[in-house]
Parts: C-alpha cells; structure tokens; sequence
C-alpha cells in the first residue's frame, strides 16, 4: 500500500524523476531489533541490572548505539545515566552486539525485490546509517544487500550524522547530482529531517523503529509499505 501524506499530497507530483536512491539501514533495510536487544540485555546482566522487555528496548533505537546504551541503562528515551556507568557500559555493548550481530537480523520483506528493481532501472543506491562501520559493513555483507550500494555511509563515516544533512549532501555530491534527484528512504524521524534539510524527498516505511511513533505524522512525500511499493512512485531522470 502505498499513501501520500496530508503534509504533501497536495504539492508532489509523481512518479519522482530521480537518479539515486538513498536507503537507511536499521528498521527500512534490515530488522535488527531482536539483535540490538539481545545484546543490551545482555549488557544489563554484565552489569547487574534488571533486563529489560525487547518492546522497549525497540522504541529506544534510532539515534546509534551510544544513545541506545544510555536509553537503556536509564530505562528512559531522554536518560542521562551516571557518566562512569556509561564508560563501563558502551564497551561491553558494543562486545555483545559484535557477538549476536546476525542472530534473528534478516532483510524485511520487499526489500530484495525493491533493490533489485531499483538496480534493473539504473538508480544510484546508497546505503545511510548511523550505525558504526564496524557493524554496518559486516551485517550488510552477511545479509547480502552490501553489492547493491555503490555507496555506505555509517555513523561515523563523517563529522556529522542523521538528522544532520550532510551524509545526504556527501552523498550527492559524491555522484555529481543535485539533493532533488534523490530520494530518501527510511523509518524515522532522524530520516525526514535529514532529508528535508539537504532538499531531499523522502519516503517513510511503517515497519520501523522510529522510537515506538507512527511515521504517518512525519512530514515525508509518501508512506510506502516496502520497497517495492517506493519503486512504483519514481522514475530514473535520463540525462537530456
């Protein structure tokens, strides 16, 4: 299914002429939540706290594994724990979540499809996220998506990150087009303001994270319900 936004529906116009296609990682690409749960409770019992519901854990994803750990340490979206809590504790999630990285993680459905489609049509694709390299690369190579992206920018790919424009401009910029051929894919509100920063469109999908919200309040062109359904709202713009 696919449904236009009450912010948009009156001012764009599709199919989108696009050369590239910019997709987040984490809830659009690949369900990761299971993994990034496991591995902060198992952090919780290193430490000797009391583990936590995956329901909950899932709504405190989206803005990288540092803000994750401290969400999860405070039980509490907008928690600051003790500083040398946090010291004590970053490391031994980032051990737990390299050693359960793969275990439940797989693409969501339509996502194979839709790259593959995209590719077929002659779409720039790059991948954005602000997950560290250290796990972003290895995850996309084991759940084979990694040969789809002529581009992978992790969270610390740059000085900056999502909601930060400039991945999207570094994006743009690294394949000589300009921020309104290209399109935005993703999950969250990190993702729409992004996009809406660099000039970018930007397509929600519903199954995400985006910290336990509805995605159809965000102020994105259109909520696709796969990838699949993305490709059916924009065309490739040929050079004249």
């Amino acid at each position: 299914m696919i449904q236009t936004t009450p912010q948009t529906s009156g001012s764009t116009s599709f199919p989108l002429s696009l050369k590239a296609v910019i997709i987040d990682l984490d809830g659009t690409l690949l369900d990761t939540a299971q993994d990034l749960a496991l591995a902060a409770n198992e952090m919780l019992r290193e430490l000797r706290m009391t583990e936590l519901p995956a329901s909950t854990i899932q709504t405190f994803i989206g803005k990288g594994v540092p803000k994750l750990v401290k969400r999860t340490l405070t039980n509490n979206p907008d928690g600051e724990p003790d500083p040398e809590l946090f010291e004590q504790a970053l490391p031994i999630y980032e051990r737990c979540y390299a050693e359960n990285l793969h275990v439940h993680t797989r693409p969501y459905p339509g996502v194979i499809e839709g790259l593959d489609r995209l590719k077929e049509e002659g779409f720039r694709l790059v991948c954005i996220t602000n997950k560290t390299e250290i796990f972003t690369l290895p995850l996309l190579r084991k759940t084979g998506l990694l040969d789809y992206f002529e581009l992978v920018l992790s969270g610390d790919s740059l000085p900056k990150r999502k909601p930060d424009p400039l991945p999207l401009l570094h994006a743009c910029q690294h394949f000589g087009i300009t921020p309104r051929s290209a399109l935005l894919i993703g999950d969250s509100l990190n993702d729409a303001i992004a996009a809406r920063a660099a000039g970018c469109h930007i397509f929600c999908v519903p199954y995400g994270y985006n910290e336990g919200h509805d995605v159809r309040t965000l102020d994105c062109d259109a909520v696709v319900d796969t990838i699949v359904d993305a490709t059916r709202l924009i065309t490739y713009l040929h050079d004249a």
